[in-house]
């Protein structure tokens, strides 16, 4: 009886390909290329005893033979494939299921008279020549394909290898990239190998009938090509749960392209959750169709993990529901976005800033658009400019942050820097800009071409002095055809006239009353003053009237002095004049 070392190792020389060289002294011959090698080791079948089948050595022989069926793969894509050493020997240890394959394949060709009598190492290069595995390799790293992925296709196709030739012509003809073949056909399944060619055409022909483009087809299936492995059951389903929501063709097709994974990539019962959630937010099945057309990555994103801890987090700064309802449709991007690194860091920067809590709740629900803004790149860049450049004190900017949000969505280039260097080269300090900005903080904002004809009107027709808009911003917000210029024609042909603040911020009624009020007035006081006069003029001579100014007449002539016709200033005078005139006065 033989020992288990030595049945091993009778067993390893009896079934390897490359052996040891002999040695002086031992005991069998080490090259199965020796003439007596047949009569020199033992038969295979003397290592088992008659009827007891030796696990051990039967594990230890399929092993040996999977070894010599990868050296002999190796050698083949070394040879045939001219691939290098390092790319075929990392290429192996991912085709372990193949290795398998083909050394299966090799033992059952023992059964065919033609190849009884060869050798296992013969019938195992027959079959990998006949599987032509050498050229796919050579055609799949040829279209950008690293050796981990082309062995797992290999492994995915269970020996049909010819089966992903098709595969990658199919792709190709519905516009899919060849970088990203490789990537879809790993991505999509273990069963896309076993459908056909029809099978796939018709869901290609399925979606194109639902709005989805044909040249959008590649796009679509190469970031979710689970699409691909859909029963036609299953596709129609996912398809109907999105158009009962009221979406139109167009709407689904451009949503599909947009996050092809709203549609392949969830369960239903996941899709089902995600949009009784958003219906919580007072949202009918066609606000919800228009919500996920708009902005369809809303379906990728957790309720747990994410929609749950950004509610409470706006729970905590006091936003109302239907301040979160308007921030979910105005900008759902932000139910997206992360928390901690991104809404929680914002909001942090304007506590430091001093604006309060319910403040930077009512901004966030005012201008949602504000929690998509860079920190860095963005907000912090105007809040600096502001205080810097343009005026505003350090007491002041948590106002103009907490009434104006929307500053910060402006260019400070294009936008702030130019329309903080025209109001002051109207005359206007740095310092007097900056409480302009404290109280009214969209002055920033505004269109030059809209500001200047206002100027120029308030000076040049109304004649009222800068200091005027220092104390009013507010002016530049009023419409110049339908506000300003009827409201002076009014008080011009009643001869009256109001600090721009009484002028207009009222509405035309009480205006209306106001000019009555002012009017009747004056009447009085001109009737008194006339009267005092008639009755002065009927006196002796010599007696010398005195003429008290009344509490009334004091009130008529602050509010009640003429501002002067249209033409009391020369149209030629321009802006610079005026505001050096203005400028020597303050």
């Amino acid at each position: 009886p033989l020992s288990p070392q030595e049945k091993a190792k009778i067993l390893e020389l009896a079934l390897v390909t490359k052996r040891t060289p002999q040695f002086p002294g031992s005991i069998f011959v080490q090259s199965s290329g020796d003439a007596d090698v047949t009569s020199s080791l033992p038969p295979l079948n003397t290592l088992f005893k008659e009827g007891v089948a030796d696990e051990e050595l039967l594990v230890r022989a399929v092993e040996i033979r999977r070894k010599v069926t990868a050296e002999v793969l190796k050698d083949a894509l070394i040879k045939q494939g001219k691939f290098g050493i390092t790319f075929a020997t990392n290429l192996i240890l991912g085709l372990s299921d193949f290795i398998d394959y083909v050394m299966i394949e090799a033992a059952a060709m023992k059964r065919m008279p033609q190849f009884s009598g060869s050798s296992f190492n013969f019938r195992a290069r027959t079959v990998i020549e006949d599987s032509n595995v050498v050229r796919l390799v050579r055609w799949l790293k040829h279209n950008s394909q690293s050796y981990n992925r082309i062995a797992k296709l290999i492994s995915m196709t269970k020996g049909n290898l010819e089966s992903i030739r098709r595969l990658a012509g199919w792709l190709k003809m519905v516009y899919v990239k060849g970088e990203f073949i490789g990537t879809v056909m790993l991505r999509a399944g273990d069963n896309i190998f076993e459908r056909s060619k029809e099978e796939l055409d018709e869901i290609v022909d399925y979606l194109e009938s639902k709005g989805v483009r044909r040249e959008w087809m590649g796009f679509v299936i190469s970031r979710c090509a689970p699409l691909l492995c859909l029963t036609m059951e299953e596709l129609e389903t996912r398809v109907n749960f999105y158009l009962d929501l009221g979406m139109s063709h167009n709407d689904f097709g451009t949503m599909v392209f947009d996050c092809p994974k709203a549609l392949g990539y969830f369960t239903l019962e996941e899709m089902t959750q995600k949009v009784n959630y958003l219906r919580e937010f007072d949202l009918n099945d066609k606000e919800l169709g228009k919500l996920l057309a708009f902005k369809p990555e809303l379906m990728c994103c957790s309720i747990e993990e994410r929609w749950k801890p950004l509610i409470k987090y706006f729970y905590y700064l006091g936003i109302p529901r239907n301040g979160m309802r308007k921030i979910l449709v105005v900008k759902p991007m932000i139910f997206c976005i992360d928390l901690e690194s991104n809404v929680v860091q914002k909001v942090k920067f304007f506590q430091d800033l001093g604006v309060r809590d319910d403040a930077i709740g009512n901004m966030l629900a005012k201008f949602p658009q504000l929690l998509t803004f860079s920190l860095y790149k963005k907000i912090r860049p105007v809040v600096i400019f502001l205080m810097t450049r343009a005026g505003v004190s350090q007491k002041d900017i948590a106002k103009v942050i907490a009434l104006g949000p929307e500053l910060l969505s402006c260019s400070i280039s294009n936008k702030l820097e130019v329309n903080m260097k025209y109001y002051l080269s109207l005359g206007i300090r740095t310092w007097q800009l900056g409480q302009m900005i404290a109280d009214f903080p969209m002055l920033l904002r505004y269109n030059l071409d809209v500001v200047r004809p206002k100027y120029l009107y308030l000076r040049r027709t109304m004649v009222r002095p800068l200091i005027d808009i220092i104390e009013f911003p507010r002016f530049f917000s009023y419409s110049l055809e339908g506000r300003i210029i009827p409201r002076h024609k009014v008080m011009v042909e009643n001869r009256v006239n109001f600090k721009l603040r009484y002028m207009l911020t009222s509405s035309d009624e009480e205006f209306k009353k106001k000019v009555e009020e002012a009017v009747e007035r004056r009447r009085k006081f001109e009737s008194r003053v006339y009267d005092r006069s008639l009755s002065d003029s009927q006196k002796p001579d010599g007696e010398v009237p005195v003429v008290s100014q009344s509490q009334d007449c004091s009130k008529i002539a602050t509010e009640t002095s003429y501002s002067g016709s249209e033409d009391s200033m020369s149209p030629s005078q321009s802006e610079s004049d005026i505001s050096d005139s203005d400028s020597h006065h303050m």
